[in-house]
């Protein structure tokens, strides 16, 4: 028997590929190359903590990565994922009214972690839920998404 799956578990599967991309790419370019990579320079010290922050970005975005396959399933591991980048960002937003306006690096970064990822949290719930109803209940699933997809926008 196959498994299907509905076509927003899918889109919601490539919105976590394209946006996991961001946290792999920065991670491993600042992880590679350090505050060079802004034009920054720095101690030791400096050097080294930038990279291992990378470091766990990297790893963040692979483990968003790694909810991919069965996304409808990995609501325990999205929720603390969000929860560690939601609070990252709260953290940056801070640091712009100490240290004044950011470059639009920085302002991307901040709007991906305050609101594109709380949204994508919310949709993996929402693609959880069906998922759960429709293993319980087919038919109800099925008529709750024709339903939703037949109301008018």
């Amino acid at each position: 028997m196959t498994h299907h799956r509905p076509l927003e578990t899918k889109l919601l599967q490539l919105a976590v590929a394209v946006c996991g991309g961001a946290p792999v790419a920065a991670g491993l370019a600042g992880a590679l190359f350090g505050p060079a990579m802004l034009d920054q320079a720095g101690g030791a010290g400096l050097d080294s903590h930038y990279r291992y922050l990378s470091g766990l970005l990297l790893a963040i975005g692979l483990a968003y990565w790694s909810t991919i396959p069965r996304i409808e399933l990995a609501g325990s591991r999205f929720t603390l994922l969000t929860l560690i980048v939601v609070c990252g960002g709260f953290f940056r937003a801070l640091g712009l009214l100490a240290a004044g306006p950011l470059d639009p690096w920085m302002v991307a970064a901040l709007v991906m972690e305050l609101i594109i990822t709380p949204l994508l949290y919310l949709w993996q719930g929402r693609v959880a839920r069906r998922a759960r109803l429709a293993s319980v209940a087919p038919w109800v699933a099925a008529a709750t998404a024709s339903n939703t997809e037949n109301m008018p926008h």
